[in-house]
């Protein structure tokens, strides 16, 4: 069973998830400004490492442009809090053991490995406008590059 995929257009799922501190984080909190909220499968695999140091180095860039980011995957706080020690990581990065945020984004579902079919995350991009509606909705996005193509999508590259 896959959720319907979110449009632009359509309200953002809300959601309270625990940061890499064990802080709630709400969407509902960046009310009135732009958020990226992006999916990946595994904090500290090369192609989640090489994303969210992307983010990383271009969160001036997207903060200035008046965008916050929060990454989202289904590890576990301390899993998160490591992996933003190790690579200084200056956004939130939120824990959905549960996965139901990934699935209310339709961002964990059906996927294809080498010819086989198994269950897992779909990395996904996502900007909610300030009104909490979705502005960008990009699936199956690929690790490497992915930065550099939202910061042209949003026409803030340089």
């Amino acid at each position: 069973m896959t959720e319907q995929r979110l449009s632009p257009g359509d309200k953002a799922p809300d959601f309270t998830l625990p940061d890499s501190e064990g802080n709630d984080v709400k969407l509902s909190d960046f009310r009135g400004k732009s958020v990226v909220v992006y999916f990946y499968p595994n904090a500290g695999t090369p192609g989640c490492t090489k994303q969210a140091c992307d983010f990383r180095d271009s969160l001036a860039q997207l903060n200035d442009a008046g965008y916050q980011v929060l990454g989202i995957s289904p590890d576990k706080p301390a899993k998160l809090a490591k992996f933003v020690e190790a690579e200084g990581l200056t956004f939130p990065l939120l824990s959905d053991t549960e996965k139901t945020v990934l699935k209310a984004y339709s961002a964990f579902g059906e996927k294809k490995n080498y010819g086989k079919v198994y269950e897992g995350v779909i990395r996904s991009t996502f900007v909610v406008d300030p009104e909490g509606k979705i502005a960008v909705a990009q699936y199956n996005v690929r690790a490497t590059g992915h930065v550099a193509k939202l910061l042209r999508d949003l026409d803030l590259a340089s």
